[in-house]
């Protein structure tokens, strides 16, 4: 990797710590100047707990490489994500479906029950007018509603 290589991907992992920064995880910080134990591979950007973070700031970028890099070299208990953007566009997060799904699910078992129950029904009101509509446009008749 030449010199400016590595020099993008510096200024990408300062610029991934100050997006933490503004997030309010204060103790992000770039973990790949840091000295480290042979075998013990440090992420990029370390300091949110049990998130292995790979950081890529470039305009192509194999996500499933980056990835299986994160993956392989997170250790045992840590999630791996990669954080990566191109010049000029938004920060995004890449991470395996498994693991969204634990977020998720994490996030939803803390929200309030008719708040969720309310998000759900509107979910369903919508997917029953679309289906409406399907059904129309094929010629089928019109079902009755479930939601009276």
């Amino acid at each position: 990797m030449g010199k400016t290589q590595k020099d993008r991907g510096a200024r990408g992992e300062l610029l991934w710590r100050d997006e933490c920064h503004k997030a309010g995880f204060e103790n992000v910080q770039r973990g790949g100047q840091l000295p480290f134990q042979k075998g013990n591979m440090l992420a990029d950007v370390i300091g949110l707990a049990f998130v292995h973070q790979e950081v890529k700031f470039c305009e192509k970028l194999n996500v499933r490489a980056a990835m299986e890099q994160a993956a392989g070299d997170c250790q045992d208990g840590e999630i791996p994500i990669l954080a990566h953007k191109t010049a000029r566009k938004d920060w995004l997060v890449t991470m395996r479906a498994a693991d969204w799904f634990n977020f998720y699910r994490a996030w939803l078992e803390k929200q309030p029950p008719d708040k969720v129950d309310k998000f759900l029904l509107g979910e369903l009101l919508q997917l029953f007018a679309k289906n409406i509509i399907c059904w129309e446009k094929a010629g089928f008749p019109k079902p009755k509603n479930p939601f009276p």
